[in-house]
């Protein structure tokens, strides 16, 4: 009974095998057909070129300049303060507040005033840059537009490089209604 039993097994697995759905291979690849290589003449080397995208060259030097110290602010509120406090002791009542508001505007006036009176001028040294006069951008190669004559013809291709006095060409011949 064994025997029979590993038997349909084995039979079983081989039947499954078989009915697996398998892509069938890959073709084999094509020999590209009617095509092959010559020798042109070259005529013509004309080089393309293109500005090189870089920022134009400054010249920098330092340079001597006169500031002044103007910040009032602190004058300004010192005085408001002190004019506050000075309007708010004078009057009752409303006239008490109002003699403080008008106190600490004058205040603030008088004290922008007194801070302006001792600004203090300064020289320090700052560093300039200007572009540099007459610059042109540089220009490099970026190809080549060779004219060349294969078989009589006279033919034109840019190519990303200067083939010489000869350049091997790639002859294809394909029927033209395709």
């Amino acid at each position: 009974m064994s025997k029979i039993l590993i038997a349909s097994l084995l039979l079983g697995f081989a039947a499954a095998a078989g009915a697996q759905n398998y892509p069938p291979p890959p073709p084999p690849p094509v020999q590209p057909a009617n095509i092959h290589y010559g020798w042109a003449e070259v005529l013509r080397v004309d080089p393309v070129y293109a500005v090189v995208n870089q920022p134009p060259p400054q010249e920098c030097y330092p340079q001597t300049v006169t500031r002044q110290d103007n910040n009032h602010t602190g004058g300004t509120v010192l005085g408001a303060i002190v004019g506050g406090v000075l309007g708010s002791t004078v009057g009752k009542g409303d006239g008490r507040k109002a003699a403080t508001v008008a106190g600490a505007v004058a205040g603030g006036a008088v004290g922008n005033r007194v801070s302006a009176a001792h600004d203090r001028t300064y020289s320090t040294q700052q560093t300039v840059c200007r572009p540099v006069d007459g610059y042109a951008p540089p220009q490099q190669i970026v190809a080549y537009d060779v004219e060349y004559r294969f078989r009589g013809e006279v033919y034109m291709s840019r190519l990303p490089y200067d083939p010489g006095e000869r350049m091997r060409v790639r002859v294809t011949v394909a029927p033209a209604d395709q």
